[in-house]
């Protein structure tokens, strides 16, 4: 089984020029950092407490039952109850945040003549000083994002063409760039990687899966691994990402076990009315003074402890990413009878269903609905365990948009099997494979309590089929119920669900900044990256963005 799209499956919110964190009573929290120091401070008969971030000329201040907003506050990653967090947007994020700054090797030759002429230009200034549009202009490759083809192009030159040439960039850990910051997430580094069944291999190549400056076939070789049919499995991949976290000295930035369930702007005013004044006495801000803030975001949720309670905090920032996968989140068809408990929306209910011999070879047919990946996947272990299968879709097998007219044969077999099921061996014209027909251009109409499902074709046609289980398996959606209006206003389409695939975020395409809400940005799947090779792109939008809005060592 793959993973399909690779997809970012966390929910992030990442911090910057943190300068002050503070929490709701009952959080006791202690981060060191050679670049801030984050100190628990209780101010004396006061029912608040606060996490301050200490720099050189700040002074923290805490009046009696009041919360000081932050000056040009972090921008903070934050995991939804809904998403595991910690993934590789936030993990990239974080790593550019941290002072880790790409240049343009000299030395290098980009297959690319006219980025090479333009990377020429400036080989001293680091990319994330440089304009990201005028490097980005006529590039082209299988994201609709520039600065995505961009950094994919710097660090996989020509890969989609088979070839093998060494990253054009070389990187500096230059700290005085840094940018104090949070990662908040769920699970450890690498989200929901570590809950996928690691034996799956990804649909990516191998060499795809990987951070800045740590290739991952390296990281392979180190520990005498390799790469099936050049793809990786997700046990790898997690545990690269959280040795990858290590080895390059971010795990100061990661709280995991931390939950977001709100996300709002208040009047700064609203906050403390010793803000001004904490300003004021405090001249040696990360930012610009000229940009003072009105408004703030209010990042609510809480930290899971040891023992199982949840202790809530909030926290008050100037800027806030989000990075949100859609793993934990599919899509339902929202039918008559989805909601009985035969019907399910996850893989993971087969397999227990087959653990648990509540179905075998002598059961009724499972229904699979769905013509991606996952319905892929949940086909082949049915077929694996002899059991009967009934397979619905929407679109015709020949579609374009069909992943399967989209994936090489020789590197994905399996999926060309199922492929090939799906032509073969439909209602209409039995074909050599048994316990399998295809149902093309259908769709499902009711679930019964009887364990019947009804079935319509393009032209009405109804049938009805006696199945032992269900899986609608037709996609995933991020949960976005921590925003106002769950992050409708921010789509594309402000009257429609945010998707990534229809309707994503509305973002700069070259800052990654919600053009909606000034201070908010989206990476990932929900800006419309779906792949790890092209989340990075937007990772380094957001942090060139940052870092020019900080004006820190500008060119």
């Amino acid at each position: 089984m793959a993973v399909a799209g690779d997809q970012e499956n966390c929910h992030i919110l990442q911090a910057n020029s943190l300068r002050t964190l503070f929490l709701k009573p009952g959080i006791v929290q202690v981060i060191n950092s050679p670049v801030v120091s984050w100190q628990l401070i209780q101010s004396p008969g006061s029912d608040c407490s606060a996490v301050s971030a200490v720099r050189a000329g700040f002074v923290p201040y805490l009046a009696s039952n009041k919360v000081s907003a932050p000056h040009k506050s972090a921008l903070i990653l934050a995991s939804s109850e809904f998403d595991k967090g910690n993934g590789p947007s936030g993990i990239c994020l974080s790593y550019l945040l941290s002072g880790y700054t790409p240049y343009f090797k000299r030395e290098s030759l980009h297959p690319h003549p006219i980025l090479q002429r333009k990377l020429e230009e400036a080989p001293g200034v680091s990319i994330l000083d440089q304009d990201l549009d005028y490097l980005s202009e006529g590039l082209e490759g299988r994201s609709d994002s520039p600065v995505a083809l961009l950094f994919d192009a710097l660090q996989h030159p020509d890969t989609d063409f088979g070839g093998t040439a060494e990253s054009v960039l070389t990187w500096w850990h230059e700290p005085s760039r840094a940018i104090p910051h949070l990662v908040l997430g769920r699970n450890a580094p690498g989200g929901a990687w570590h809950s996928i069944e690691g034996s799956v291999v990804t649909l990516s190549r191998g060499e795809w899966m990987g951070l800045p400056d740590l290739p991952f076939k390296e990281w392979l070789k180190q520990r005498r691994r390799g790469l099936r049919n050049n793809r990786a499995t997700a046990e790898d991949i997690a545990q690269y990402y959280q040795h990858y976290v290590m080895k390059k000295g971010l795990q100061k930035n990661f709280r995991c076990g931390t939950v977001v369930t709100s996300v709002r702007k208040v009047s700064a005013e609203s906050i403390s009315n010793h803000t001004q004044k904490d300003l004021q006495e405090n001249s040696g801000s990360l930012w610009n003074s000229s940009e003072q803030s009105t408004e703030v975001f209010q990042v609510d949720g809480f930290f899971k402890t040891v023992e199982g309670d949840k202790e809530p905090f909030s926290i008050y920032a100037e800027n806030v990413v989000l990075a949100t996968g859609t793993y934990d989140s599919p899509t339902w068809l929202g039918v008559k009878g989805e909601n009985l408990s035969y019907v399910h929306h996850q893989l993971s209910a087969l397999e227990k269903a087959v653990k648990n011999n509540s179905i075998g070879i002598m059961s009724d047919p499972v229904l699979i609905v769905g013509a991606g990946l996952t319905a892929a996947d949940a086909i082949l272990f049915a077929q694996h365990c002899n059991i009967p299968v009934i397979h619905v879709f929407r679109r015709r097998v020949s579609d374009p948009g069909v992943i399967f007219n989209q994936l090489p044969k020789m590197m994905y077999p399996e999926y060309h099997k199922v492929h090939q099921m799906m032509k073969e061996q439909t209602a209409a014209c039995a074909g050599p494979y048994e316990c399998y027909i295809s149902f093309p251009e259908h769709h499902v109409l009711s679930f019964g309590k009887d364990k019947k499902c009804i079935i319509q074709d393009k032209n009405g046609c109804q049938k009805a089929y006696k199945i032992s289980i269900a899986l609608v398996l037709t996609g995933s959606n991020p949960n976005l119920s921590f925003l106002p209006n769950n992050g409708i206003d921010l789509a594309v389409d402000s009257d429609q669900p945010v998707s990534p695939k229809r309707n994503p975020i509305d973002v700069d395409p070259f800052t990654y900044e919600c053009t909606q809400e000034k201070g908010l940005y989206a990476l990932g799947p929900l800006a419309g990256d779906n792949f790890v090779r092209f989340v990075q792109g937007g990772a380094l939008a957001a942090a060139s963005s940052l870092a020019k809005r900080a004006n820190k060592n500008p060119p």
